[in-house]
């Protein structure tokens, strides 16, 4: 365990994290349509590139260029000099992309910052009560298996993005994929949608961190934080590093 983190510059969403994402493990993000999740990853995709590191980025659902031109402004061609952007169109060219980018990451002949799937469950949803359901479950677990190795053995932050299903019994929205996906992020972050451009994001999980909130809102520009009423936790604590 690292006590590295990324910053994600959104400050409430950060202090929430004791500085950001842990750089070794992998953050799991779900919540429903319009909540941020999207956003969220081309945030902290830009600051990355940004700062001059490689960004693999595996899309499923199809990235805003003009989301991502917003949040870039003048810095657009320097970030996507950086940004290694990846469309499969199904799970098994999804499995080939998270392989091939968590191989480049391990090998380490550049420098790589960040590996986001956005959104990981998109093609396994599309699977559910076929016939090949049991065969899309493993290539998924095959696939978090994956992400998990890089994120250990690179010490680069992984970052999947989550649909959710609403439960008729509890009446609440859950996360897809069941437990082994629960298993694999260290870090699991439910984004709820509020009144307006705000949006909460809550730590439902974390393995050195208590339960919490933040919230944060959307802007012409991209995600802003904090807002006024904020209960986000204050951090970092002593001895953390942020990258």
């Amino acid at each position: 365990m690292t006590d590295e983190r990324l910053a994600t510059g959104i400050a409430s969403v950060d202090r929430l994290l004791a500085g950001g994402l842990e750089t070794d493990c992998v953050t799991e993000i779900y919540g429903e349509g319009g909540s941020g999740k999207t956003l969220f990853c081309l945030e902290v995709a830009a600051r990355v590139a940004r700062a001059g590191r490689w960004v693999f980025y595996v899309d499923t659902e199809g990235v805003s260029v003009d989301r991502l031109r917003a949040i870039a402004g003048s810095d657009l061609d320097r970030i996507l000099k950086r940004l290694l952007l990846s469309t499969p169109k199904n799970l098994e060219e999804q499995g080939r992309a998270v392989a091939t980018a968590g191989a480049l990451a391990r090998e380490g002949q550049r420098p790589v910052g960040l590996l986001v799937v956005d959104s990981a469950t998109f093609y396994y949803r599309l699977s559910l009560s076929g016939s090949d359901e049991d065969d899309a479950r493993q290539a998924l677990s095959l696939e978090l298996a994956d992400l998990v190795v890089t994120a250990r053995e690179a010490n680069v932050p992984v970052i999947i993005t989550n649909q959710v299903w609403r439960s008729l019994r509890e009446g609440t929205l859950e996360p897809l994929g069941g437990s082994f996906l629960n298993h694999a992020a260290k870090t699991i972050l439910r984004f709820d949608r509020l009144s307006g451009a705000r949006r909460r994001a809550v730590l439902v999980k974390h393995r050195s961190l208590p339960e919490g909130s933040a919230e944060f809102r959307i802007t012409d520009t991209g995600l802003e934080g904090p807002v006024p009423g904020d209960r986000s936790v204050p951090s970092p604590p002593a001895g953390v590093q942020l990258t």
